[in-house]
């Protein structure tokens, strides 16, 4: 992979006049940091990876931003990272409007060594707990109509709970009557044969 790519150059160019010299101090800083980088663009933004994102940037109308792949990876003695999940498009130094709102360069190059090191050794980002989904009743009729199908009934009760709720679900979300009508029919003879809501995709 090449070490600079011409897309970034080009999404400088469009930027914002005053997000240009943001971008490439950014960029140049980056580089500075380390002959081990390149350059690519994902998710239309412009990347910095090293065996794994390490940095991105963004321009938008008003601020830049400029983020860490795995800021939660990142030891801050300063306190210098600021992103948050409120602000995600703010990045690890929230509203980046000018070049006097980014760390210095040393500690911004200190960042990268850090992030290099990380991804050197396959550490991957602290995944945060998903909440449980609340449970999900069964209506009334379906529960009716599974218990006068005794193989329909044991079959849905081998199921897994996420195989029982992707119907549940499939119910719920119908926005007539008689479209959940015809989506518990439909279900019954599924679950019957055995098959869950997506066996099609299976």
């Amino acid at each position: 992979m090449e070490h600079y790519d011409a897309r970034i150059d080009s999404y400088i160019a469009k930027s914002a006049s005053f997000a240009q010299p943001i971008l490439e101090h950014i960029r140049r800083v980056v580089h500075h940091a380390s002959p081990l980088i390149t350059e690519t663009v994902k998710w239309g933004m412009p990347f910095f990876e090293y065996k794994g994102p390490v940095c991105m940037m963004a321009a938008f109308k008003q601020h830049c931003a400029f983020g860490f792949w795995k800021a939660s990876r990142l030891s801050d003695l300063k306190g210098l990272l600021k992103g948050s999940d409120e602000e995600a498009s703010a990045g690890s130094f929230g509203r980046v409007a000018s070049l006097a709102d980014l760390p210095p360069n040393e500690d911004l190059i200190g960042f990268v060594h850090q992030m290099i090191a990380i991804n050197e050794k396959g550490i991957k980002e602290v995944k945060k707990p998903t909440a449980p989904k609340a449970e999900l009743a069964a209506p009334a009729d379906f529960e009716t109509l599974l218990n006068g199908d005794t193989v329909a009934k044991e079959n849905f009760e081998k199921f897994s709970p996420s195989g029982k709720r992707e119907y549940l679900e499939w119910f719920a979300e119908a926005k007539s009557d008689a479209t959940r009508e015809k989506r518990i029919q439909t279900a019954l003879e599924w679950i019957a044969e055995g098959k869950t809501r997506h066996w099609k995709y299976k």
